[in-house]
């Protein structure tokens, strides 16, 4: 009985082996199957010949006739090879991720200067100017040539870079004088209606752990403390408004003052923020280049820089000229006796010839004053070795007329307001991009969320900008803009919604909308519902205005635009998450 249980045993192993035979020969069928599957069954690849490496010996069989079964395994190694190629892509692009969240948080300076339009450096062309450490930051970084304000006012942009919104969301307005809002007539009380730990500098100190710093100009005219709330700030200094002042029985210019603070805060940081692991951030927010209110001389340089420029000859501007002034709308040209401010400016200014040098030479000593700070401060940064981990930022609010249609000063949607540098220095920027300039259109919404997004924070569903980084950084789209975009390059914005309100005296500063495209450029007037239109690429100056035109391409476009425009305008002014 034993001897019959151990042969039944004997017969049960005898087939357990032969069935794993079976299927170990069946296993090797499937598999030579789905190989000659793979092999001869191989779609049409559409990739370029050079796609492939020279030495990929593809090229020598593609250059000679072979047989059928022969191309279309040459074509099962093409596409095996580019299968290849795109998961290296992808395991460079994760190993690139790692490398990112490896690296120690980085600092992040923003240098924010005031009414310093786009061609002030000599990086964007400027023959004059001298600014050589800002044209060093481009040659190392990026320089955004298309880079635009969506209000062209000091406290809005500012506002607007604390909160990553429109006016129209953060409803910072100062329409009259003084610091009291003038809405029909009566007194309001001037606020951002955006929550204190909504804002940039209150996101930066209390989620992302940031050391806080603000060296300069704020801007809101309101208490720092009322509005962003305390301990906000490691280190603040609000100065604006003046050129000189008496500090410490001496005369102080207030770039200086502006370059000494951030040098303290930098100080302060490696004493304080440093050893806590801290990465700080930094607004040097200079008043340069400003001019002095109400001051006859506007512009006051250090006396170090006075011999600077003074054998040069401005060139003036092509629209500087009374013709120009006179095709600005009527309104410009009040009846009832008032003044229009840009054109008092102009006064001021630019009215004679000798003064209009005086004055733009004292605005270009300015703006070298300021690149000697950004160097100086720069200096300090490399001496703590830290200039390689931090990201850099120099900006400004809006823009300036300097004599452009017969007007001083900005507000109005026309390019020399609206335009202004931008120049992105990142340690996560990819070194093709070195050097490189960049023409989409960024605003100044994108930079609380280009902050942010630095310091690994995702914008607030409230903030309507855009993550700039993306531009810049190798797939940038893939490992970022996701979050933002559609994810191809194309989905940047081609097109922009401005806005400058004033609920009161149109005649002293009108108020002022408009579609920006590259091409075309559509102003609205509300104040006098009036219209303009203006073809960029054959009118760069903005003199001819095409809203009466009887061409049919221009008739169509102020039709598309029109439509277009109002439905930017109510984006801007929803309350619904929306990025423009």
């Amino acid at each position: 009985m034993v001897r019959t249980l151990q042969s039944q045993q004997s017969r049960v192993s005898r087939m357990l082996v032969i069935l794993l035979i079976t299927l170990s020969v069946i296993l090797v069928a499937i598999l030579v199957s789905v190989h000659q599957l793979d092999v001869f069954s191989i779609p049409q690849h559409t990739t370029r010949e050079q796609d492939m490496p020279d030495n990929h010996p593809l090229h020598d069989k593609m250059s000679r006739n072979v047989d059928t079964n022969q191309l279309l395994i040459d074509k099962a190694q093409r596409a095996r090879w580019l299968a290849h190629q795109r998961k290296q892509k992808e395991r460079e692009l994760q190993q690139q991720m790692e490398e990112d969240e490896k690296q120690p948080p980085m600092n992040i300076l923003l240098f924010y200067a005031d009414d310093w339009r786009h061609d002030t450096m000599g990086a964007a062309g400027n023959p004059i100017v001298k600014t050589p450490f800002i044209d060093a930051l481009a040659k190392e970084g990026v320089r955004f040539v298309e880079n635009c304000v969506t209000t062209s006012i000091c406290w809005i942009s500012r506002a607007t870079l604390y909160t990553g919104q429109y006016l129209a969301r953060h409803h910072f307005e100062m329409l009259g004088r003084g610091r009291t809002l003038l809405k029909d007539g009566k007194p309001v009380e001037m606020k951002l209606e955006v929550p204190a730990n909504e804002t940039l500098y209150s996101l930066m100190k209390k989620k992302a752990k940031y050391f806080v710093g603000h060296a300069g100009k704020l801007g809101l005219w309101i208490d720092h403390q009322e509005y962003l709330g305390k301990g906000t700030f490691d280190y603040f200094v609000d100065e604006d408004g003046w050129h000189w002042r008496e500090m410490g029985g001496k005369m102080v210019h207030i770039t200086d003052k502006n370059t000494g603070d951030a040098l303290r805060f930098l100080k302060m940081w490696e004493q304080k923020g440093k050893p806590k692991q801290k990465p700080f951030f930094l607004n040097v927010a200079y008043f340069a280049t400003h001019a002095v209110d109400g001051d006859t001389r506007q512009y006051m340089p250090q006396n170090k820089s006075m011999a600077m420029y003074e054998n040069d000859t401005i060139p003036i501007p092509a629209t500087a000229t009374e013709e120009a002034w006179q095709k600005m709308p009527y309104f410009f040209r009040p009846k009832s006796g008032g003044m229009n401010e840009g054109r008092t400016r102009w006064m001021w200014r630019y009215d004679e010839s000798d003064k209009h040098q005086r004055m733009m030479k004292n605005y270009y000593r300015m703006a070298s004053e300021v690149d000697t700070s950004v160097g100086i401060i720069l200096k300090e940064l490399e001496m703590q070795g830290q200039l390689n981990n931090t990201m850099i930022i120099f900006t400004t609010d809006n823009g300036n007329f300097h004599a452009e249609h017969g007007l001083a000063d900005k507000w109005y949607p026309h390019q020399e307001s609206i335009r202004v540098p931008l120049v992105i220095k990142d340690p996560r920027m990819s070194p093709e991009f070195f050097g490189t300039t960049n023409d989409e259109f960024t605003l100044n919404i994108d930079l609380a969320a280009t902050v942010l997004a630095a310091a690994g924070l995702d914008p607030l569903p409230t903030m309507m900008g855009r993550d700039m980084s993306i531009l810049y950084r190798k797939n940038g789209f893939e490992d970022g803009g996701g979050k933002y975009h559609s994810g191809s390059e194309s989905s940047w914005r081609t097109e922009f919604f401005y806005e400058h309100p004033m609920h009161s005296h149109p005649d002293y500063i009108p108020s002022s909308e408009a579609l920006v495209r590259k091409d075309y450029k559509y102003f609205y007037w509300p104040n006098f519902k009036y219209e303009q239109l203006f073809d960029l690429k054959n009118d760069p100056g903005e003199l001819n205005d095409l809203i009466t035109s009887k061409n049919p391409v221009h008739q169509t476009k102020l039709k598309e635009m029109r439509k277009r425009f109002v439905e930017l305008k109510m984006m801007a002014h929803s309350d619904l998450p929306v990025i423009l």
